[in-house]
């Protein structure tokens, strides 16, 4: 896939996302800021405005920010290197590793949640990121009592999306009980050593002082830093610390695992990354998003749209810092940007910044090509249009279509089609998904004499392709 670097236009594309950025310093959201944009091969470019310390220099390659809740992303992988091993299932009830905690709902049967349930926010507890994001250091006894006294559950686990770190600070639990190690070291052993991110941590105190980004919020006009909290019980929902271009390679990582071109490479299969890139609970899309799909995956979102197809993201807040990575798997790129103020939203520039480069890179909605297969087929079905035979239709069919309707009614409606707009032109068909870049279900466009015969394809289960449900329609005529 060529580079993004390797573009015309990449010198104007550079300085249309850098402006996003630097705005956030000048309109006064952040003291500073600092963003990477990333492609398969690496960093293509990056920059940094305003300050990581009041009065001291800007943010740079090597300045680590708190990366906030996309640790979760490295929760879930540390948990999917556990699973791929057999030490665990993820349809086991929490309860199973970290007893202390109580089910409450459904009330007079309460169900404790999955490591399923928890891992795609669908645990039934309540959203909670005011009092979460202030847990970091509480010690593994702290946490347990605080579960043994009793949490409160809002909705039945697996019913619905509510996100909760609470199911992640329970998940790193998990690690820890089935590991015997600490959560910070399990994954800097499993994921942070062998995927070369030398300078990401959970530990501040590890970081040479001028490389560590100071976290405020604003006061009254001001900025006031605020203390970096130590690892904790609650490390596994948003302790990791990193810099642009480790938390890019993570992403690339991931995001790698799309390609059919690259060789397998671990700490976690390509299959597993995949399945943290993928929707687990939906989420009902917002009026206006214009997307066709959206929901959280394994510590992460993911969301489509028919523009640009998938996206994956997470946000990450915490007290003095805001962070957001956002990547096209199709297109193999993203960006991650970092703030150094209080949940400022970090996720503004960086989405804008990945919009404005797909854009670019796509200036038109793609149209994707059919397989072959699904080529054949059509061409078939303008055949069978201007010379109808149902012997044909029969090898095209699954046993199901004659039973749903028979073929001599199909042939007369047809027919009758036929006779209003004409024989179609098998030179200039056009075939299209019922969804982006996918042929499960299709239609087959066949211009005619004075108008369009569509055939509408629902393909089914069995191999090789035939079809399921097939309906035949004018869609326009000249009057």
């Amino acid at each position: 896939m060529p580079s993004a670097s390797t573009r015309a236009d990449f010198d104007e594309m550079k300085s249309e996302i850098s402006a996003f950025f630097e705005a956030r310093v000048r309109e006064g959201r952040t003291p500073g800021t600092f963003f990477t944009v990333f492609d398969g091969d690496g960093v293509l470019f990056e920059g940094g405005f305003g300050c990581r310390t009041l009065d001291g220099p800007a943010p740079d390659r090597q300045t680590r920010f708190r990366i906030a809740s996309c640790t979760k992303s490295f929760t879930i992988a540390a948990l999917l290197t556990l699973r791929d091993a057999g030490r665990l299932v993820l349809d086991e009830p929490v309860t199973t590793f970290v007893p202390a905690l109580r089910a409450t709902l459904p009330t007079g049967s309460p169900v404790a949640p999955t490591l399923r349930m928890l891992m795609s926010m669908a645990g039934g507890l309540p959203t909670d990121d005011p009092w979460a994001d202030r847990q970091e250091s509480l010690s593994r006894e702290a946490f347990l009592a605080i579960l043994t006294k009793g949490v409160r559950f809002s909705t039945v686990p697996g019913s619905r999306f509510e996100y909760s770190n609470l199911g992640f600070a329970l998940l790193g639990q998990v690690i820890e009980e089935v590991t015997g190690q600490t959560f910070p070291d399990f994954v800097a052993e499993t994921l942070l050593r062998p995927l070369g991110l030398g300078m990401t941590t959970f530990d501040y105190t590890t970081v040479p002082k001028e490389q560590m980004a100071t976290g405020y919020r604003p006061v009254g006009g001001d900025w006031l830093a605020l203390q970096l909290s130590e690892p904790g019980a609650f490390s596994s929902i948003g302790g990791v610390i990193s810099t642009g271009a480790d938390l890019a390679k993570w992403a690339a990582w991931l995001f790698e695992a799309f390609r059919d071109d690259v060789p397998e490479r671990g700490p976690l299969s390509a299959a597993s990354r995949r399945e943290m890139q993928r929707v687990h609970c939906p989420i009902a899309p917002e009026p206006g998003e214009g997307l066709l799909l959206k929901g959280y995956g394994f510590g992460l979102m993911a969301e489509t749209d028919a523009r640009h197809g998938l996206t994956v993201h997470h946000s990450g807040g915490y007290p003095g810092f805001s962070s957001h990575m956002r990547w096209s798997p199709e297109a193999q790129i993203g960006i991650v940007g970092f703030e150094n103020a209080t949940y400022s939203g970090a996720w503004k520039p960086v989405a804008a910044g990945l919009r404005r480069i797909l854009d670019r890179l796509h200036p038109d909605a793609p149209t994707p090509e059919p397989p072959e297969e699904i080529v054949v087929l059509g061409r078939k079905l303008v055949w069978l249009v201007a010379n109808w035979d149902e012997s044909v239709l029969a090898q095209l069919c699954l046993e199901n279509v004659a039973m749903d309707r028979p073929f001599a009614e199909r042939g007369a409606e047809l027919a009758g089609l036929v006779a209003k707009v004409g024989s179609p032109d098998a030179g200039h068909i056009e075939i299209r998904p019922a969804d982006t870049g996918m042929f499960g279900r299709f239609e087959v466009r066949m211009p005619c004499r004075t108008g369009v015969i569509t055939a509408t394809v629902w393909l089914g289960p069995p191999e090789p392709a035939r079809i399921q449900m097939l309906a035949f329609r004018v869609e326009a005529t000249d009057p």
